[in-house]
């Protein structure tokens, strides 16, 4: 195969991985893995933490191809990250609104903790900050997304 002919697959690939994921449907279930993998911790369910990260992993391309015509924010907010890691803003750097992306992750590994500790309100609450910053994020690259097309 040439150089060209993988770049070519790359980028099938990465546009199939991309579009089926911005599938609302997708977007909006993926919600749902934070809170099963705390009550998989939670409980000491392996199964049901192996399903939960298996869901995470799986979920961009669980979904079909959304209509194109269609708008709402999840497929915005999808469109918005896509463009967002395209431009080169995934990187370290702690600029606004990334540090937004990055206080996520301690806050969603202490509602882990939690979870795992048996601690049901603080996992609870750390799991809802940790969705809000995610959420925060989402929204504010969505606009500079907006802008850019504008």
């Amino acid at each position: 195969m040439t150089r060209t002919a993988e770049g070519d697959l790359r980028d099938c690939l990465e546009d199939a991985f991309w579009s089926r994921h911005s599938n609302p449907k997708s977007g909006w279930s993926r919600t749902l893995t934070g809170p099963l993998l705390l009550l998989a911790l939670y409980r000491r369910s392996w199964r049901l933490f192996v399903f939960a990260v298996a869901f995470t992993a799986l979920n961009p391309v669980l979904f079909g191809r959304p209509d194109p015509e269609a708008e709402s924010w999840m497929k915005r907010a999808v469109e918005a990250e896509r463009w967002w890691l395209a431009e080169g803003n995934a990187t370290m750097n702690l600029g606004w609104p990334n540090v937004l992306n990055v206080a996520n992750v301690p806050t969603f590994c202490y509602a882990l903790l939690a979870a795992y500790r048996r601690q049901p309100v603080r996992a609870t609450v750390a799991l809802a900050a940790s969705m809000g910053l995610k959420f925060g994020w989402i929204e504010l690259i969505a606009r500079q997304y907006d802008e850019s097309q504008a």
